[in-house]
């Protein structure tokens, strides 16, 4: 036998030497054709020696449930056993597969398919992969926590940052200049004080968000405040009363604690968290995001901030954005007032651009602005990591950019300087800002509110007009100059026909403004006479009417501080 037959003969499976006697219903024994087994000689077809071969196959039970059924060979094996020789009784527990070429009744180990196969060499090299990411992706992050500087401001701050809580963040921007190309801007000797100022306020619900500007010219009481040293000793730092807010830091080795302090003093509304960064945050933001875009409506060439910008929209980055963010020359009354509106606008597309699609879904764009925003930024302690970082910015992009307000403290003129350069806070419209922000009141819902009512009151100057002489309206002097309401009287019947009018003297009560009470079949005669008085909408009071002199319905005319005189437009 050659050396290719005793391959073939080592490599058959003993099981493949099992064949059914169809006659018997037996498996018998049949060795290779070519000899393969070494020292046992072929059986000759039809020679009784086959049949003295056949044994029964081992464990199979012949009572068990299911066994394979019976199926006639080919024509072959029933010749090589024999027709009339039966073979020796054996179990039909478990059939051996037949020869190599006869295999379609055995049954075989099953193999693993290829697609497991696959299976599991994907979802190895998976692991591996995901392993592999993840050491990666936390290699990353503790990168870009080594970039993010923090400041320990003791007790000013929070210890942490909870998602369940509205949240307050003072930004700070200084002047200090650092980094190449600030020289134009700031104070060339500046410590870095707190030029710009926004407290960010977040709902608990997530559905909206205010930014509330700090002009750093508002004169405040700075109270005392604690920093902490390099050797960790404690430096108590003395109050300070009227001057700049944006001496609160830097001044005197001011931290931001001592800022966010000055602000709790100012508007009552406690300061969660800071966030600081100088002049190369806006370069570098503006450049990872691609640019922002901003609209002018006037050409701008600024000697001082070297912005020179054409009418209309632009997208710019940069040192051009930080031009633009400090340009206060161009814009308004050139003062810090109307810089703050336009770092406001800047602020709002900078937000938008950071959140739109094509940010997010720009690995490159998100990679340049997780380095950007990362390095720019000194924050607390408190949120000094940046999972904690992830997590604020996760909450903040839950609300719309839609339901973000921007607003200014409300100030007025200094009234101890007789050359206006610094404001006070408005001690009459202020706290009601401050209020709504402490009380986590929308400033949206509130602004909705507003769009609304006016609205509904813009509709009550809507509808038909009565002639003049069908108004029977009864004039009361509220508030206005002496003789006001005959003087009205006078000009209403003569020079416009209303002569169904009367003058009752002073009302019970002054008023600011002029009011139209009027019942609602009335509107028409109400309309007309706001048309002839040149009354907005909001100086009609739809309600109740009274009797004249004659107990007929009459409209209510009182005359408050605002009446100008007889025919004159109060809305001019």
């Amino acid at each position: 036998m050659d050396a290719q037959g005793r391959r073939r003969a080592d490599n058959i499976d003993p099981a493949d030497q099992w064949v059914l006697n169809p006659n018997t219903g037996e498996y018998e024994l049949r060795l290779a054709p070519s000899g393969a087994q070494s020292g046992v000689p072929r059986p000759r077809r039809g020679s009784p020696s086959a049949a003295t071969r056949t044994r029964s196959a081992p464990g199979r039970d012949r009572g068990a449930p299911g066994r394979d059924r019976e199926r006639e060979a080919p024509g072959r094996d029933r010749e090589a056993t024999g027709p009339d020789v039966p073979g020796p009784r054996r179990r039909r527990a478990e059939p051996p597969e037949p020869l190599p070429g006869r295999r379609r009744g055995r049954t075989k180990p099953p193999k693993k398919s290829k697609a497991k196969k696959i299976l599991l060499w994907t979802g190895g090299t998976m692991a591996l992969v995901l392993v592999a990411v993840s050491g990666a992706a936390y290699a990353y992050l503790k990168h870009l926590e080594g970039n993010v500087h923090t400041e320990d401001v003791g007790g000013s701050a929070k210890a942490g940052f909870s998602k369940d809580e509205a949240f307050n963040i003072l930004i700070i921007g200084t002047d200090k200049r650092t980094g190449a190309g600030n020289e134009g801007y700031g104070d060339k000797n500046s410590v870095g004080h707190a030029d710009t100022n926004i407290l960010l306020h977040v709902s608990k619900d997530r559905t909206n968000a205010t930014a509330m500007s700090i002009p750093r010219d508002l004169i405040v009481d700075i109270p005392e405040c604690r920093t902490k040293q390099e050797d960790g000793t404690e430096k108590i730092i003395r109050p300070s009363e009227n001057v700049r807010f944006n001496t609160s830091l830097g001044q005197e080795e001011r931290n931001p604690g001592c800022t966010m302090d000055t602000v709790k003093a100012v508007t009552g509304i406690t300061v969660d968290h800071f966030m600081m960064a100088d002049f190369n945050a806006v370069k570098t933001l503006t450049t990872a995001v691609g640019g922002v875009d901003v609209c002018l409506a006037k050409d701008v060439n600024d000697a001082d901030s070297h912005l020179k910008l054409s009418a209309g929209e632009h997208t710019i980055e940069g040192e051009q954005a930080l031009a633009f963010v400090r340009t206060r020359h161009s814009f308004g009354n050139q003062g810090d007032l109307d810089r703050i509106k336009v770092q406001q606008q800047f602020i709002g597309s900078l937000m938008r651009k950071m959140s739109s699609s094509d940010t997010l879904t720009s690995p490159t764009k998100l990679y340049k602005l997780a380095e950007a925003a990362t390095s720019a930024l000194t924050v607390d302690t408190g949120i000094g990591k940046v999972d904690t970082l992830k997590d604020m910015a996760l909450e903040l992009k839950k609300v719309p950019t839609k339901n973000i307000t921007f607003t200014t403290v409300p100030v007025i003129d200094n009234p101890a300087e007789k050359v206006h350069a610094t404001v006070v806070v408005n001690p009459n419209t202020a706290p009601a800002v401050f209020d709504a922000i402490k009380n986590d009141v929308s400033f949206t819902a509130v602004k909705q509110k507003e769009k609304k009512e006016k609205a509904a009151v813009a509709a009550r100057l809507k509808g038909s007009r009565s002639a003049a002489s069908d108004i029977r309206v009864d004039i009361y002097n509220g508030g206005a100059q002496a003789g006001s309401a005959q003087e009205t009287l006078n000009w209403l019947q003569n020079d416009e026909g209303v002569l169904k009018s009367s003058q009752l003297g002073n009302a019970d009560a002054p008023l600011s403004k002029t009011t139209l009470e009027y019942s609602p079949d009335q509107a028409d005669q109400a309309r007309k006479l706001a048309d002839l008085l040149g009354l907005s909408g909001s100086a009609m009071k739809p309600g109740e009417s009274e009797k004249n002199s004659q107990g007929l319905p009459a409209i209510v005319l009182t005359l408050g501080k605002d009446f100008k005189g007889a025919g004159v437009p109060l809305t001019a």
